[in-house]
């Protein structure tokens, strides 16, 4: 039996997928909205950590941080062990690869593994089980976790020993928010020169500047206005502040990644609280006095520039 902690935009779509590759899943989310939706997609709900852990050999993790991921381990750790059926605990949460691998060494003095298995896709890809996922662990614990981690993803990649995964997931994400930075800049002075929006993207995506930004964010939830891609700001800044801490604490220069985290800082301070990492255009386009927008959507788009599109924290 798989268990699933964290039923949020990634968590209840991954665990539906698992149920539909033919696992027994059963999950728990800190959120009684959480529960009531997985619930009402079919999802085995139970009252807490601590019962996931007693029900299910493999508890998969999807939370915000570091903080919550060790606290809901502790849980898990703290289970009598006459009474404990979890043995592998598999955290896809963004967290921090340092703090992975000391949660790791202490899980282990209780008998648990820890894999790190962080993803890639956000809801799109979890909803088509297109995710591309990034493990740190043994060989041998990769070669365990196949066949539930092939129901999640498209793409499963063993990064390295416990901790690589996020590592390679936070750096990831540093480099995902200085291609939208760029690709904000460059798309608001097309606007503010005349070039449509719509046809500058065109000709990017078939040049040497595309990016999954040009290609993906831009024309699927900036240019349409919906701001909805169900990863939030606040979250990419973490990982961005994740990212540049790895970096320093291996002795490198990051002053352009750090140029990065303190320009995403300060627009993401301009946003209001559970805004679309998307969104992260409006306050580069309240200042150039343009928007980046479909023209047939101009109009509502304008309308509704001064609000936001609040999201339930979730993974990219």
């Amino acid at each position: 039996m798989l268990g699933l902690i964290g039923l949020g935009h990634m968590g209840t779509p991954m665990a539906e997928r698992l149920v539909a590759a033919g696992h027994r899943v059963v999950g728990f989310d800190a959120s009684p909205a959480g529960r009531e939706d997985a619930a009402a997609r079919g999802i085995e709900v139970l009252a807490d950590a601590g019962q996931v852990g007693r029900a299910a050999q493999v508890v998969i993790l999807m939370l915000p941080n570091s903080d919550i991921v060790e606290s809901v381990a502790a849980q898990l750790a703290a289970i009598p062990a006459a009474e404990r059926a979890v043995s592998i605990v598999v955290d896809m949460s963004s967290s921090e690869p340092e703090r992975t691998r000391a949660l790791a060494a202490r899980l282990a003095e209780d008998g648990i593994e820890l894999v790190d298995a962080p993803v890639s896709g956000g809801v799109v890809g979890a909803v088509g089980g297109t995710l591309t996922i990034m493990v740190g662990g043994s060989v041998s614990q990769f070669d365990d976790l196949a066949g539930i981690l092939d129901a999640l993803g498209s793409r499963v990649v063993r990064a390295g020993d416990v901790g690589a995964g996020h590592a390679v997931k936070a750096l990831n994400n540093l480099m995902s928010a200085a291609h939208l930075l760029v690709s904000d800049e460059a798309a608001i002075a097309a606007t503010r020169f005349g070039v449509d929006p719509e046809v500058f993207l065109a000709i990017v995506n078939t040049s040497s500047g595309r990016s999954g930004s040009t290609e993906l964010k831009l024309p699927r939830y900036v240019v349409p206005g919906t701001f909805d891609s169900g990863f939030s700001a606040a979250l990419l800044e973490k990982d961005v502040r994740i990212a540049t801490a790895l970096g320093r604490g291996l002795g490198l220069d990051m002053s352009l990644s750090d140029a990065v985290r303190e320009r995403w800082e300060q627009l993401n301070a301009e946003l209001p609280a559970g805004a679309d990492h998307t969104e992260i255009i409006r306050p580069l386009e309240r200042r150039a006095g343009v928007e980046v927008r479909d023209q047939s959507r101009a109009d509502s788009s304008s309308a509704a520039s001064s609000g936001s599109v609040p999201v339930t924290p979730t993974e990219q």
